[in-house]
């Protein structure tokens, strides 16, 4: 019973990670990659749609993106979307693509962009937490079924799934800070 309710706190530590590592994607480091506009929606068929639902996007260069939009009539829609969007993306469309030059990142921008993962992070890390605490109070609402020493036992099985996660996103935005300082 202690392994179904630290599975269940595992499983949202994962979902927790997987959002952290959404998250760290989003931020350009001078290199494209087509993660950088996963956090966009497009207004196309009177829905708010992924650029990846409207079009196909690749990196035929470094430092370059390009969409190939599927609907002529929405490449309108899509150059609108990446440009209210402010990631600083300014998007030249040819026909039915669309080219993003990758900006370089100044010394300034890069410790703006360290600061924002390092936020992620801690936001992750409470939210790591929160997971703990939920599962504690949830396994306590039930210690007439387990008593005292299963509650203990629980307590350090979650302590120690917690400080595992708490150091895969300390590491995860310790990659993304080295990725961005480098030149």
């Amino acid at each position: 019973m202690l392994n179904e309710f630290a599975d269940k706190a595992r499983k949202k530590m994962d979902d927790t990670m997987n959002s952290l590592k959404r998250d760290l994607d989003s931020i350009s480091t001078g290199r494209a990659n087509p993660a950088l506009l996963d956090t966009i929606r497009v207004e196309v068929y009177g829905a708010l749609m992924p650029i990846s639902q409207v079009g196909s996007v690749s990196v035929p260069e470094a430092t370059i993106l390009t969409i190939q939009v599927w609907d002529r009539e929405n490449v309108r829609a899509v150059e609108k979307a990446i440009t209210n969007a402010n990631l600083g993306f300014n998007p030249r469309v040819d026909g039915m693509t669309m080219h993003i030059s990758i900006p370089k990142l100044s010394e300034e921008r890069r410790r703006d962009l360290v600061k924002l993962a390092k936020k992620y992070g801690e936001d992750k890390k409470v939210a790591a937490r929160n997971v703990r605490r939920d599962a504690l109070d949830d396994f306590k609402k039930r210690e007439k079924e387990f008593g005292k020493d299963q509650i203990h036992s629980f307590n350090e099985i979650v302590q120690k799934i917690t400080d595992e996660f708490v150091k895969k996103i300390d590491d995860a935005v310790l990659v993304k800070e080295k990725d961005l300082m480098k030149v």
